[in-house]
């Protein structure tokens, strides 16, 4: 069977939408929308979120310890949410990438948890951490990002 370009990418986001729906029972990560988090950075053993632009949106990267018994994937939970002028968008694909302080790299696709993104990554050991992201917009344009952890 020949499959072009085009299917390929439908199977693929086809895929990636279709997983998306696992693992939201507990819904509890303490994302409060009105508590002021205001680019918090406390390193690996407290909370970390810093803000930045990427191409017009508002990236909120989001880094939290796993709470006993409740991981997803690793220690932490990678959460990321998009805006633009103010709203979450709620029509993003997207997948994440960590590049450890030993130099390993691994990608992870993300669930959609609320208004947020999330993936799970062990980012307990020492040093810091490339966090980046690719996503997709409604509009079809793939935008990417990144910071440090911690």
């Amino acid at each position: 069977m020949k499959l072009t370009k085009q299917s390929i990418i439908a199977i693929t986001f086809c895929s990636l939408l279709a997983a998306t729906p696992l693992a939201f029972a507990e819904g509890g990560h303490g994302h409060d929308e009105s508590a002021k988090h205001d680019n918090h950075n406390s390193g690996t053993s407290g909370m970390f979120l810093k803000k930045k632009e990427v191409d017009g949106y508002t990236v909120s990267f989001h880094v939290m310890k796993a709470k006993p018994g409740k991981e997803m994937g690793g220690t932490h939970d990678f959460m990321i949410k998009v805006e633009k002028d103010g709203k979450a968008l709620k029509d993003v694909v997207m997948n994440t990438k960590v590049k450890h302080p030993d130099g390993n790299a691994e990608s992870k696709k993300t669930m959609k948890m609320g208004d947020w993104l999330m993936a799970g990554y062990d980012l307990g050991h020492t040093g810091k951490h490339q966090l980046m992201i690719l996503f997709k917009t409604a509009d079809g344009k793939k935008h990417k990002g990144g910071i440090y952890y911690p």
